[in-house]
């Protein structure tokens, strides 16, 4: 069984197999009836058969076990029964992908090639995950992605089993979330002139208007669609940084005794922008009500306000933001900064939310609740934890996808540090320095894929697989803590088939022996071959 991520157990059992044929049942209790409802959907798509409701101790059924951790499952087929025994709805929904995965390729397709020949093997499998926080995260904001891209990436989360989609959906280059009191955000802020084209300062320009948005039935659909596939989105709304495109659409956000920020377009360089928000009151109120709606829209614990890369230099230069500073009783505009963040983690608090940012807001403290993504290394991550914060890791240097997958030029704008396949499959998310108590506080571990260069789902798909399913083993399964002592030989067996799960799913991943031909580009310049990684 060539199971990707890897379970905790499994045994394969002779002359125990059990062939489906339009017979077969699919039962579940109320409180598994999303898991049911979800695999009957896949699995009647892909086979062809009814799999219509049937009798308690026949067919395959879904049954809830409240001594099993919420996303713990057991997994047994024999002869006629296939039964998924699972903790909670997440439990259920992940034992019925691993039965999908057992029936071979051709179940993950949208329509039936053959009517018969259905079987699934005799198995016992138990299973439940390392890390509650197995993410990824998209961004939409550098290239927007439309909706049904999107939906077509949660479908490929879950059936890696990884479960939180983190979408960025604000930055200098774009704005991507409907904000009914602010319409200008989209009106103006969503769409950008034209785009680089590679990553160097002075490079040309496509001279192709860029842009899009979300409208928030849009993102209820997507929240929707992904907790049936027991994935929770988590969206990014970037500040006090970051923040270009929305001065742009209102210009009184921006430090405008420094800039004319009514001159500002949506910016059209990557990199960081150093026009920031200002820190008046006016300003906090504004993102008050943006997140107001945000909160309506996105049901998650965590709210995650990235925090990361903000210039500083329009701040000193501003009369009214050393105005506020001396108003504030702060030292500095690094004390203004950490301000920022507090307020707003205090203000997520109050409304029983938790606040994440990026590893720059433990600059200043935090308060109780807060917790942090780990992305310029390990040590951002280490420090939160021994502070008592909780830890997504997500360092740039292992889990950054948009990185190329391959030394050479050949690779599509060979951006950043080179990370294969095996490189991922070799992350440990849990720092060996950390003592026992700390190392819990690293509740998961992230893969980002940002969209500097990314501009199309077929892109998306290109770097983020096969590494994704090479990081869906990271986080789910319980690997050795040492890398050295991972089995990557027998992973790559196993990619070799699940390479057809790939084809299968449509997914235009990265072939072993180098990129598609349309991907190829070479000549086209990026950063130097180990030159620094683009900023997050």
């Amino acid at each position: 069984m060539d199971l990707i991520p890897a379970p905790l157990s499994s045994v394969r059992l002779q002359d125990q197999d059990f062939p489906l044929d339009r017979s077969t049942t699919l039962t579940a209790p109320p409180a598994l009836a999303g898991a049911e409802r979800w695999l009957r959907t896949a699995l009647t798509a892909a086979t062809g058969l009814p799999l219509g409701p049937g009798q308690p101790g026949e067919g395959i059924e879904l049954v809830h076990d409240g001594t099993l951790a919420g996303e713990a499952y057991r997994l047994s087929v024999r002869p006629g029964r296939a039964v998924v025994t699972a903790g909670g709805p997440a439990g259920a929904l992940w034992g019925a992908q691993t039965l999908r995965r057992l029936l071979g390729p051709d179940a993950y397709r949208r329509a039936p090639l053959r009517g018969t020949g259905w079987v699934l093997p005799g198995v016992d499998i138990e299973d439940a995950p390392r890390f509650g926080w197995r993410g990824a995260l998209l961004d939409v904001a550098r290239h927007f992605l439309p909706k049904a891209d999107v939906l077509r990436f949660i479908d490929q989360l879950s059936a890696h089993k990884l479960n939180v989609l983190h979408l960025h959906l604000t930055d200098d280059q774009g704005w991507r979330v409907e904000i009914k009191r602010y319409p200008k955000l989209t009106e103006l802020a969503s769409w950008r002139e034209r785009s680089m084209v590679g990553y160097r300062s002075g490079q040309r320009r496509d001279d192709r208007p860029h842009g899009g948005f979300y409208t928030q039935d849009d993102l209820r659909e997507i929240v929707a669609y992904a907790a049936e596939r027991a994935i929770t989105v988590v969206p990014e709304i970037d500040l006090p940084g970051h923040s270009q495109a929305a001065i742009s659409a209102y210009p009184e956000l921006g430090n405008t005794d420094v800039v004319d920020t009514a001159a500002l377009g949506v910016w059209t360089d990557w990199g960081v922008s150093h026009n920031v928000l200002n820190p008046s009151e006016g300003t906090v109120r504004f993102f008050e009500g943006v997140l107001e709606e945000v909160l309506e829209l996105f049901p998650s614990e965590f709210v995650h306000l990235g925090g990361d890369e903000c210039p500083k230099e329009q701040w000193k230069d501003s009369a009214a933001a050393q105005e506020r500073i001396r108003e504030l009783g702060l030292s500095n505009e690094d004390e203004l900064q950490s301000w920022v963040i507090r307020h707003f983690d205090r203000w997520l608090a109050e409304r029983g939310r938790r606040l994440i940012g990026w590893d720059e807001i433990l600059e200043g403290g935090l308060a109780p609740g807060a917790a942090v993504s780990s992305w310029r290394g390990y040590g951002g991550g280490i420090a939160a934890a021994e502070a008592g914060h909780d830890v997504v890791m997500c360092p740039e240097q292992h889990v950054y996808l948009d990185h190329r997958q391959a030394p050479g030029a050949e690779e599509p704008i060979p951006v950043g540090f080179v990370r294969t396949l095996e490189d991922v499959y070799r992350f440990e998310p849990v720092p060996a320095q950390l003592d026992e108590v700390a190392a819990r506080r690293v509740i998961g571990t992230q893969a980002n894929l940002w969209s500097e260069f990314m501009d199309s789902a077929r892109d998306v798909d290109y770097r983020a697989f096969p590494r994704l399913a090479a990081f869906s083993e990271v986080a789910w399964s319980a690997l050795p803590t040492d890398p050295a002592e991972r089995d990557y030989a027998g992973f790559e067996r196993r990619m070799e088939s699940h390479r057809a799960v790939l084809d299968a799913l449509g997914v235009e991943y990265r072939p072993v022996d180098g990129p598609h031909p349309w991907q190829r580009r070479p000549g086209v310049a990026g950063r130097p071959i180990e030159g620094p990684p683009p900023a997050v």
